[in-house]
């Protein structure tokens, strides 16, 4: 679980590679344990100044979850069950604010979703399955890091209008998502191979 941070933080600051190392060497399990997720905090005040623009950004960041459902379950490594156990989903919507209506009327208090929102100071997505390998573990900050901007400079119309292939194909400033993205067949269709997970 991380503490919510920049992802200039996350890359330059906080020592993933030698946390990631002292678990291996403590023999700790996460991706081989089938029930370890790689949780990921992010700010609410990053979506905005008060609620409302907070809660509009947020309204976005779920209706891409739903859009992008099936590339988001192959990223995450997990199986559908395991995404109804850990992660589940709330149900497409046809616009973002009904999603997010949705979401606060039916799942209140209901932290086993992607898109966790019972934190009252910030968002939890917690779709990926766990790991020790430090490219998959910041691809997926990456991931949020872009799934978040992308929430925050669209509007409700670009977003769903933007297909999954114009999504990654603005990841280029992401170099360890790009090739994560590539390893799960994500991406442009440019398969390479991958690393085992830890």
């Amino acid at each position: 679980v991380s503490h919510p941070m920049t992802l200039a933080y996350h890359m330059e600051k906080m020592p993933w590679k030698a946390v990631l190392e002292k678990a291996k060497q403590l023999d700790y399990r996460s991706h081989q344990a089938k029930t370890c997720g790689l949780h990921v905090h992010v700010n609410r005040t990053a979506f905005g100044d008060n609620i409302a623009e907070q809660e509009e950004v947020i309204a976005r960041i779920l209706y891409f979850f739903e859009k992008h459902w099936e590339e988001l379950l192959k990223f995450s490594r997990r199986t559908h069950r395991q995404m109804e156990q850990w992660a589940n989903r709330y149900g497409y919507k046809d616009s973002p604010m009904e999603i997010l209506d949705h979401a606060k009327k039916g799942f209140r208090g209901f932290r086993y979703t992607a898109v966790n929102l019972t934190n009252s100071a910030t968002v939890e997505l917690r779709l990926f399955r766990g790991s020790l390998r430090f490219l998959t573990v910041v691809s997926a900050l990456q991931l949020v890091e872009r799934i978040c901007s992308v929430a925050m400079c669209l509007s409700d119309e670009e977003l769903k209008q933007m297909s999954w292939s114009t999504f990654v194909a603005g990841c280029g400033q992401y170099p360890e998502l790009v090739q994560y993205l590539k390893e799960r067949r994500l991406y442009i269709n440019e398969p390479v191979t991958a690393e085992a997970e830890v």
